[in-house]
């Protein structure tokens, strides 16, 4: 079966990615799936073909999906993380659907270890050549009998994400690190399960073109925007008017700004404690202190804004402490749209590789009434100044985003560190970082190189500055 989705991929004015998917049965079928836009609509190609009704699209979709099976060849980057692993997970639970031919990690050998005696992937590649030198003795005492590729660096990540045999990369990679192998695995014609939220965030402007060249799905696997491209299914084009992103609120979402700021001043240890715990999630250090700083969330809206062609207008933020609604979309005639879930990450991975199937899990089935109340407030900016700050950045284009999302790596890796940075100079120093970017702001003809440069550069102007700012000195109990 093949089908034709539509998604506004606005990596520029009207640029639109148009992906097909691929599945490992016969293709008797082609649907185009288009959701509807918000704000101007920029960013549109009309499809090669006429759009099916609602209608004909349901139930030609029902009917090429009945009695299908399916199987995806799988290259995890990031298996050791929290999204690796949980991915692994998904695969442990749905065997005959999934095939794992490539694993790559940090130094975590040990873990990796067991991963590749569990699953035989063709290539294993760690961050360092001393993690990958400890992957091969281990393998080797263990009696591995069917010994991968061992690899490591940006070698060895580009050659798992790469790798003839695998048709979806699963990208588990923190930051911007995941760049340049997604670009790769894109140009060979791979599906993008997308984990890493800086992809789009730093490369946006090279990635969508891409995407729509390549013909490619880039389909979401963080639970927001699974959440909005679910609600999407459906949509006629031109019927959303709205995003509406939830967030947990992180660490600090009890506190007032006047107590999260007194608190800063007075026991800067317990911030630094609290601010890399989330209440909801089990996540990764960088993803829970952007929580933390909400930071997350305003990279979350410029990549709703990449992914879906909603205009920055028509993104809002709602904070939802028990993270059960993980995204909705307003439609034009004021109907919202919601998906719901328990926090667990694994609900929108398997989505993303598994999609337009559904497979049955082994999860707990959400219970509203254990739930028992859901509520709501608005994000208080002032408090959480990163999700203005994003904002600014997805508004000013090019670029801005990538030093952006630069800035806020290095401080947030300074911060979790204990280098002596406070909490409060992380939006400081990304502030800095983008005001010194003005004058070099490029918003047309932008490539991989600026975007490199340009993250290059703001991790130096990051470490420079923090050695000038003043240093937050811990008391010692």
């Amino acid at each position: 079966m093949k089908l034709s989705i539509a998604l506004a991929l606005m990596a520029a004015p009207a640029v639109t990615g148009f992906a097909s998917h691929r599945s490992s049965k016969s293709t008797t079928t082609n649907l185009n799936l288009q959701p509807g836009s918000a704000g101007t609509g920029e960013g549109w190609i009309e499809p090669s073909a006429p759009v099916n009704t609602e209608a004909s699209l349901k139930y030609t979709l029902q009917k090429s999906l009945e009695g299908a099976t399916f199987q995806k060849r799988l290259s995890l980057l990031g298996s050791t993380g929290s999204i690796g692993t949980q991915t692994l997970d998904i695969v442990d639970a749905c065997p005959d659907n999934f095939v794992v031919d490539a694993l790559s990690a940090g130094t975590n050998s040990k873990l990796m270890t067991d991963q590749v005696l569990k699953y035989s992937p063709k290539i294993a590649s760690m961050a360092t050549a001393e993690a990958a030198q400890e992957l091969k003795s281990n393998l080797q005492d263990a009696g591995c009998t069917n010994m991968p590729t061992i690899l490591y660096g940006e070698e060895g990540i580009l050659a798992a994400a790469t790798i003839d045999s695998a048709d979806t990369v699963v990208t588990g990679i923190v930051g911007a690190a995941g760049l340049e192998p997604t670009i790769e695995a894109i140009k060979l014609g791979k599906d993008i399960s997308l984990a890493n939220k800086e992809t789009l965030i730093s490369g946006g402007p090279v990635i969508n073109p891409l995407v729509k060249k390549h013909g490619i799905n880039m389909l979401p696997a963080d639970s927001e925007h699974s959440a909005i491209f679910q609600c999407l299914q459906g949509v006629p084009e031109g019927g959303l008017r709205r995003v509406i992103l939830t967030a947990s609120g992180g660490a600090f979402r009890d506190l007032t700004k006047d107590e999260l700021f007194r608190m800063c001043e007075d026991d800067p240890r317990a911030v630094q404690a609290k601010a890399t715990t989330h209440p909801n999630w089990d996540m990764g250090a960088k993803i829970t202190l952007d929580s933390a700083t909400m930071m997350n969330k305003g990279l979350e809206v410029i990549e709703a804004h990449y992914l879906f062609g909603a205009s920055y207008d028509d993104i809002d933020v709602v904070i939802h402490p028990q993270s059960i609604i993980h995204s909705m979309i307003e439609t034009k005639d004021t109907s919202c749209i919601a998906q719901l879930g328990w926090a667990d990450m694994r609900l929108p991975l398997v989505y993303s590789v598994s999609w337009p199937h559904r497979l049955t899990m082994p999860y707990k089935p959400l219970d509203l009434a254990e739930v028992g109340q859901m509520t709501f407030m608005k994000p208080d900016y002032a408090k959480y100044p990163c999700i203005q700050l994003a904002y600014d950045a997805g508004r000013a284009g090019g670029t801005m985003t990538a030093v952006l999302n630069a800035a806020n790596e290095a401080a947030n890796e300074l911060f979790r560190d204990d280098v002596g940075l406070g909490f409060l100079d992380i939006p400081k120093l990304v502030e800095g970082a983008m005001e010194a970017h003005k004058d070099d702001h490029k918003t047309k003809d932008v490539t991989l190189e600026d975007i490199l440069s340009c993250d290059k550069w703001a991790r130096q102007h990051v470490m420079e500055k923090s050695e000038t700012m003043k240093k937050q000195i811990f008391v010692t109990n």
